[in-house]
């Protein structure tokens, strides 16, 4: 008889088996002990006061719920159908460039790990294996391919006919890195990444512009999607160019100083679009409640970055697992508690402003959490 066999189904559930993780926090100081700082500052850094992410998390703090009670919410089913595809979680790994700081595998273990859960993932081109290797490690997730221009139109046709050609279900355009921005925690320390030293093609991505948008709606079928809208003006420029997904992000606060948090950005862009193309959100989501809150207030998909990182670091594709099924279990007792049954019925009726009760951060969401501080 082993130990799981021994402990009562209730304990259980309640948290008492010997699985090493048992909250999201434990993943996180499990991924601290396991990085150098330089890694450490790539996931928990923004940039210059880092103001946009802490608003990232502040915008979240700021719902409350109005719980509905007395409904029959003994089975509670916290999937969706997109893409063709059922998914556990209305959730993607959103895209993070150099993966391979956390685990060997990078980006192939995560798309392992989304595969073996039942969630999305977002291929970001600056991460290792690649385009063709992450397919082939993940022929069976549910994958997409983000890509930075580092090119002209030949090197963009390329990349989506690649994306194409091993079975991406969607291709993502990031609009919000013009110019690199300023990472002080870096900085700092004088740490420049060998990738970014090597890093060619920056003009291009300067240069973009909506002309690029109508190339890839023109020449494939592929659903498109643009990471990095914040703003109705420009979610209306991409309806009219046929975007099928408006990716709501700024980038984890990691590039425009003093930006609104995602989730203050969020309701504009569901009134804007009002249905004619579907929407992702990222900004500091952590917990199973912020996920469903970004739901209620008309998300179809949540990106999860620090997160995923912090889940690889961990424990590699079996962290990053784990980290979906805390989150699972933490979004099926929420919309139970909140007295819905599935995702389709819940609405913005379930939320209310409130005054966050503590400071934001990029931790703040785990108050069990305590990081020693580092002097820069």
């Amino acid at each position: 008889m082993n130990e799981a066999s021994r402990i009562p189904p209730a304990a259980l559930e309640l948290g008492a088996g010997s699985e090493e993780f048992q909250n999201l926090h434990e993943l996180i100081r499990k991924a601290r002990s396991n990085l150098n700082q330089n890694s450490w500052d790539y996931i928990v850094g923004a940039a210059e006061t880092e103001t946009t992410l802490r608003r990232n998390r502040m915008a979240l703090d700021e719902i409350a719920f109005r719980p509905r009670v007395l409904r029959n919410v003994a089975k509670v089913d916290a999937s969706v159908e997109l893409f063709g595809r059922k998914l556990r979680l209305p959730v993607v790994l959103a895209p993070v460039g150099a993966l391979e700081l956390f685990d060997p595998g990078a980006a192939a273990s995560v798309s392992r790990a989304a595969a073996s859960f039942g969630a999305a993932h977002m291929l970001s081109s600056v991460s290792e294996p690649g385009l063709e290797k992450t397919a082939a490690a993940a022929p069976d997730a549910l994958r997409m391919y983000q890509l930075y221009v580092r090119g002209g139109d030949a090197f963009v046709e390329d990349c989506a006919a690649r994306a194409v050609a091993n079975g991406y279900a969607a291709f993502c355009l990031t609009v919000d890195t013009a110019h690199y921005s300023r990472r002080e925690r870096d900085i700092a320390k004088r740490y420049v990444r060998a990738s970014r030293v090597r890093a060619t093609g920056g003009d291009f991505q300067k240069g973009l512009e909506w002309r690029t948008v109508k190339l890839i709606k023109n020449k494939f079928k592929l659903p498109l999607v643009i990471k990095g809208i914040a703003t109705t003006e420009d979610a209306a420029i991409a309806l009219d160019h046929g975007v099928d997904w408006i990716y709501v992000s700024n980038h984890g606060g990691r590039q425009l100083d003093h930006g609104r948090g995602a989730m203050h950005v969020l309701p504009e862009i569901v009134d804007a679009v009002a249905g004619r193309a579907k929407i992702m959100v990222n900004g500091s989501f952590c917990r199973g409640s912020d996920i469903v809150k970004a739901i209620a207030l008309g998300a179809d998909l949540v990106g999860l970055g620090r997160l995923q990182c912090w889940a690889l670091a961990a424990a590699g594709e079996n962290g990053v697992l784990r980290m979906l099924e805390l989150l699972e279990d933490e979004v099926i007792r929420c919309l139970g508690l909140l007295g819905v049954t599935n995702f389709a019925e819940l609405s913005k009726s379930y939320l209310h402003p409130a005054t966050p009760t503590n400071l934001p951060g990029v931790f703040s969401a785990f108050p069990l959490l305590e990081i020693e501080p580092y002097r820069y």
